[in-house]
């Protein structure tokens, strides 16, 4: 018993450490990005991001020229939060609405069309760029926000991620809601989406993340500088005719915060759905 014990101990202890060198490793860049934001901007191109702590040379200049400063910093900020709040909704709705159907409904061709969604699942986007760039073109769509939100609504890891969640949805909920005269939206409104919160939680913080970062489509299809994202009008800092550094570093460590928020938002439906179960016998 005192062994098993003594293994529990030394595993939980093993776990610790193990934890507690990923979350520094983690924390790591963010302090350094965190150091740089009260460093002038020639320091970074000088020294490079470091832990080094000058206190002489320390300041809140950078920040004073972020919230009073001429450029657009904001305008990318504003852009880019209404262009993640607008792909995180209709990517969750419209891959709910497919993986439900996947998980719920009988019909002839679902293993081929789910089949389809693997097979997309597994292709990268370098691979479909090309496509997606001249379909964008052919419709009219570029230079806009529908050409970076439209091709990815349905997305294949959520819709994936969905079907999963609900492959062991109990077909009684479905005939017991239909028996109390719920329509087919009416059951997924009213039943399947609150069994859903976890999951939305969990894809709500992925694709929130990958909407908030996303960089290389926006940069093919967005040509106005008034219509940029915040990755996209960052990068335009550094050029061959002069590079702000000191408005690039705090704009960076600021283009944390969202992130941060929409975690927190999301984390206590993501904790409690993952340890309590969704359907009680």
């Amino acid at each position: 018993m005192k062994s098993q014990k003594s293994k529990n101990r030394l595993a939980t202890i093993m776990l610790i450490a193990l934890f507690t060198i990923l979350a520094i490793l983690t924390i790591i860049p963010i302090y350094t990005i965190f150091l740089a934001s009260f460093k002038p901007g020639g320091d970074l191109l000088q020294y490079g991001l470091n832990l080094g702590i000058d206190w002489d040379r320390m300041s809140l200049d950078n920040y004073v020229l972020l919230f009073t400063g001429q450029h657009d910093y904001w305008r990318w900020f504003a852009n880019s939060i209404i262009l993640t709040v607008v792909t995180v909704v209709a990517t969750l709705l419209v891959s709910a609405f497919v993986g439900y159907g996947f998980a719920a409904y009988e019909f002839k061709g679902k293993n081929a069309l789910f089949l389809v969604v693997l097979i997309i699942l597994s292709i990268p986007l370098e691979v479909v760029m090309l496509p997606l760039y001249k379909q964008m073109t052919s419709w009219g769509l570029m230079d806009s926000y529908v050409a970076i939100v439209l091709p990815f609504v349905a997305h294949a890891s959520t819709i994936f991620f969905f079907r999963q969640y609900l492959q062991g949805l109990p077909k009684s909920l479905l005939e017991a809601g239909r028996i109390d005269g719920a329509t087919e939206y009416g059951i997924f409104f009213r039943l399947i989406m609150p069994i859903m919160k976890p999951a939305f939680a969990a894809m709500a913080i992925l694709n929130g993340m990958n909407a908030w970062n996303n960089y290389l489509w926006p940069l093919l299809v967005i040509r106005s500088s008034t219509k940029y994202t915040l990755t996209l009008g960052l990068n335009t800092l550094i050029n061959p005719y002069g590079d702000n550094y000191s408005l690039l570093v705090v704009g960076a460590f600021f283009s944390i915060i969202p992130i941060f928020i929409l975690f927190i938002c999301f984390q206590q439906y993501f904790i409690e759905g993952m340890t309590a179960g969704a359907v009680k016998e």
